[in-house]
């Protein structure tokens, strides 16, 4: 019972740890779990480990086949959860770059790792290959820590965050293929028994996975599994598709669920969303418990096979010689600088779908006894610690010294995308500023993207904002609903990390009518709160620029636009464009020659006098 118990609350200190020092978890996973495990023999009396994941006839967790079949259940529900995440619209949309990362990129890796693994390590050339597969896959959930506090231009965090994405689920499905080729016939020659078995597992897995995928939807489409059922449904459904499958050709259940989950992914199912919260809450819970014990199963030996030079020769050639020559095919005639490929080359952390289907293979194949199996679990985890400690530790360093770091983040995210949140959007846009424009309607959202404007449907409630590596370039923050609450809650909950230059929000019609009360955060003006800007929107869809002669005479224009109802002042305009916006205590703002006034609403009298007498 205390182990058991010791497993979730070290796995869930693990991740909140990883979470507040901004790393992976699956380090901290790792690490706690050769600690308890492995490690733990060289202090303890009789040699025992603290954590021994397979009973052994006096101590441990699991005993006989059991730790196999959890890990083998634990990673069918990562994998299905992985499947989610692919969907074809994306593909079309992350360029040319992307797609030939995971399709050449893809090739390259497997070859070369199979070819250093070989070699190096002189291990048969179906384990090598072996290897090779399973350290394709990058992932998400190892990245996204590493550069969500790396300011950097919004199209290279994109491309490393979509290769994570896309190649965890291919990665998984060659390995998976990889480990059914070596399996079939034991790991003897390539007969024809051995290819009636490998399609087999081909057939039955994509019949299962596409199969019961559409069924599933069918049923969520219909509503014939009540709401309250959805999640649990659909996971029992999943371990049942990874069963049924497996039974009919064995070791096709993990190729099943990848099918199912990317087929699901691509349905317009009403609850994708919540189904996907759900998965990944799981997976965390699975992935927590799952690298602890699987860390902890590692025996000293395993780890000595691997303690050599030839480890870091491998290391060196995967990460420093393999990957880039895959970035550099995948990126010829991207419009990609060479700083920026040297950067995408150097991050490159190995993640959760290979460590976790590195153990189950190793596991599977070593009791099978099946040649150099054993190099397998202890090989992939050094990759993924190395890669990991690596990126973690120099990634920040190394965006500097080639010169893709962002000193001065100037991307704007807006709360809310009405329409005077568009109209602003698109001004600020035209004049080359990252926007991005966050509202929980779709509609909005639409019509957003309609104009243009990169948009994302979400709430300033929900965590997934914060784990956006693509708005990494985001230095301020304007919240521009009709809710008070939500703009407060906006700016305290974004300030710190999008909102290091300016936190800004529409005044609420209290503070508009007592300007004691007017807050630091105020948007524009103390005089104008949402509604008037609405109104004047609605009125004067454009927004006008007014050159400035000094100081005194912008706040002539403030003032101005105070007496006024029908004018609203937003930004000043540099000579060189930057813009800065206005806060409601407008007398802050720096002006110089050549400087402009940007405001919305109708024409101010004294540019229409100017150009009478023009």
């Amino acid at each position: 019972m205390l182990e058991l118990a010791s497993l979730v609350i070290l796995g869930i200190l693990a991740q909140w740890l990883a979470w507040k020092i901004k790393t992976p978890a699956i380090l901290p996973l790792i690490l706690i779990g050769l600690l308890v495990g492995p490690l733990s023999t060289l202090v303890t009396e009789d040699g025992s480990k603290w954590l021994e994941p397979i009973w052994n006839g006096s101590e441990g967790l699991f005993p006989g086949e059991s730790l196999f079949y959890f890990v083998s259940l634990a990673v069918s529900i990562i994998l299905f959860e992985g499947g989610l995440t692919l969907r074809k619209s994306e593909i079309g949309n992350i360029g040319p770059v992307i797609v030939k990362l995971i399709s050449i990129g893809t090739v390259v890796t497997f070859v070369g790792a199979g070819l250093a693994a070989h070699f190096i390590f002189e291990l048969t050339w179906q384990i090598s290959f072996l290897f090779s597969a399973l350290i394709i896959v990058t992932g998400p959930t190892v990245i996204s820590p590493i550069l969500r506090n790396i300011p950097l231009k919004a199209h290279i965090s994109s491309i490393l965050k979509w290769e994570g994405i896309l190649i965890d689920p291919i990665g998984a499905l060659i390995s998976v293929l990889m480990f059914e080729f070596i399996r079939v016939e034991g790991g003897q020659d390539f007969t024809q028994t051995a290819l009636i078995e490998f399609g087999k597992i081909l057939l039955f897995g994509f019949t299962f996975g596409f199969t019961f995928a559409h069924l599933l939807a069918f049923f969520i489409k219909r509503q014939i599994i009540p709401h309250y059922l959805l999640n649990v449904f659909t996971l029992a459904t999943v371990l049942g598709v990874f069963v049924l499958a497996d039974t009919f050709a064995h070791e096709s259940g993990l190729l099943a669920v990848v099918i199912m989950g990317m087929v699901m992914g691509n349905k317009k199912l009403p609850n994708i969303k919540e189904l996907l919260y759900f998965k990944e809450s799981l997976s965390v819970l699975l992935v927590s418990i799952l690298f602890i014990l699987l860390a902890a199963n590692i025996e000293i030996e395993d780890l000595l096979l691997v303690f050599n030079w030839n480890s870091l020769i491998l290391f060196g050639v995967v990460v420093l010689l393999i990957r880039p020559i895959g970035v550099l095919l995948s990126s010829m005639k991207s419009g990609l600088k060479i700083n920026e490929k040297a950067f995408i080359s150097w991050v490159g952390p190995r993640g959760i779908v290979a460590a976790g289907i590195a153990s189950l293979f190793g596991l599977r194949l070593a009791r099978e006894g099946i040649e150099d199996a054993q190099y397998i679990t202890p090989l992939v985890f050094m990759i993924v610690l190395f890669s990991v400690l690596l990126n973690a530790a120099t990634a920040r360093l190394f965006a500097k010294l080639v010169g893709v770091f962002i000193k001065d983040s100037q991307g704007i995210l807006v709360i809310g995308a009405s329409s005077i949140s568009r109209l602003i959007g698109k001004y600020l846009q035209d004049n080359k500023r990252h926007v991005v424009l966050l509202d929980n309607n779709s509609d909005n959202v639409k019509k957003a993207r309609d104009l243009g404007i990169e948009a994302l449907e979400g709430s300033v409630y929900s965590d997934d904002l914060m784990n956006n590596i693509e708005l990494n370039d985001i230095g301020y923050v304007m919240a521009l609903t009709g809710n008070s609450d939500i703009n407060k809650t906006a700016i305290a909950k974004f300030k710190k990390q999008f909102g290091e230059n300016g936190s800004f929000r529409v005044i609420t019609a209290d503070e508009m009518n007592n300007p004691e009360l007017n807050p630091s955060e105020g948007l524009f003006s103390h005089t104008d709160d949402y509604i008037k800007l609405t109104e004047v929107s609605r009125k004067y869809s454009k927004i006008h620029e007014q050159n400035l002669n000094s100081k005194e005479h912008y706040e002539g224009l403030i003032e101005i636009s105070k007496t006024d109802s029908e004018i609203i002042p937003l930004f000043v305009k540099a000579e060189d464009g930057n813009l800065t916006i206005i806060p409601s205590n407008s007398s802050e703002v720096e002006i110089k020659e050549n400087y402009k006034l940007v405001y919305l609403g109708k024409k101010m009298q004294v540019e229409e006098k100017k150009n009478e007498n023009q």
